[in-house]
């Protein structure tokens, strides 16, 4: 199954059952001269029925993936299930374990490695197994993100516009039954690399979230994580059972003029918080220079009417970061 590929997988992907293993790369550093990267991969087989891939941790200061996917694997293993579920819980595991966005191994992130190179360094050598090995196997694919430490979003599943409907109705259908408070049809800023382009390239349904952020978890972003998997896996037919949706998710249009950046360095006062309704031109941000105390601060303003769907997490933000982004309700539908 590996083909050209230097990573191997422990463990039976077809056989029936749950089981977890590891993706072994073989890794030698100065302090493990023939050691290896355990990557955790789960594998559950149930009766006849789709493939759902399942990722976590692509970046590794984003801990609702790992949580929700975890608490999903574990409430399954006792129960009937219709098909297959093939789970990274920590996709880039070394930034997990770090704590960072980007694999410390070798300062690269996963989220724009793919569909990555088997002789490449160890973030692209993974990203080229699972674009390779595990997404031809999958009907979908759920890629559990959050906003890491610096940034706060409203809770959300993520889709982007899709010129297929067949692709774009079992996208959609997705985010309904994951049942985020609000769904975001992203117009990404920087999608190389992306495992969403990657999956989509190959027609699958995807679907991502932002459920949260600032470096942290909360009860209600882990809840809504693995509730919200329960969902999708009722959706795709796998389950019976999942808990109900709380309310449907409001789609929200996110286009690139809805993003705010920082053009000088500064201390960052938020006036609104994620899911506030705002209007265009209303101040939304304060940004202070504490090398000119005595100077007014500059006010950042909406770009337009919306829903702030993310702010800056961090008091501190740089020249060129994102301090706000404003979505709002979406007429095209995805």
């Amino acid at each position: 199954m590996n083909g050209n590929s230097r990573v191997h997988c422990d463990i039976d992907l077809d056989a029936p059952g749950l089981r977890a293993g590891n993706l072994h790369l073989p890794l030698s550093t100065d302090t493990s001269a023939w050691g290896r990267l355990l990557t955790p991969i789960v594998a559950c087989v149930g009766a006849p029925g789709p493939t759902l891939v399942l990722s976590g941790a692509s970046h590794g200061d984003e801990y609702e993936g790992p949580l929700g996917i975890m608490r999903l694997l574990q409430g399954l293993a006792d129960a009937p299930l219709r098909g297959r579920i093939l789970a990274l819980p920590a996709l880039c595991y070394p930034a997990l374990k770090a704590g960072k966005r980007l694999s410390p191994l070798d300062g690269t992130n996963m989220n724009r490695s793919f569909p990555g190179h088997a002789d490449g360094g160890p973030t692209a050598a993974i990203a080229h197994w699972m674009h390779s090995q595990l997404l031809p196997l999958a009907d979908a694919v759920i890629d559990i993100h959050s906003g890491g430490s610096t940034l706060r979003f409203a809770p959300s599943a993520v889709i982007h516009h899709l010129s297929d409907p067949t692709q774009r109705a079992a996208t959609r259908a997705l985010a309904e039954a994951f049942a985020a408070p609000f769904t975001q049809v992203l117009t990404e800023l920087d999608s190389v690399g992306e495992l969403d382009s990657a999956a989509e390239a190959m027609g699958l349904p995807f679907l991502s979230t932002e459920l949260g952020g600032g470096g942290g978890v909360t009860p209600a972003t882990v809840t809504l994580a693995h509730e919200g998997l329960l969902r999708c896996l009722v959706a795709l037919g796998m389950i019976d059972d999942a808990p109900q949706t709380p309310t449907p998710t409001r789609f929200l249009e996110v286009p690139e003029d809805g993003y705010v950046m920082a053009l000088r360095d500064g201390l960052l006062e938020p006036l609104v918080e994620v899911c506030d309704t705002v209007e265009a031109g209303q101040t939304i941000a304060q940004l202070y220079d504490i090398d000119t105390p005595l100077q007014a601060p500059l006010p950042l303003h909406a770009p337009r009417d919306g829903i702030l769907v993310c702010r800056a997490a961090r008091g501190g933000v740089a020249r060129g970061d994102t301090l706000a982004v404003i979505g709002h309700d979406d007429k095209r539908r995805p």
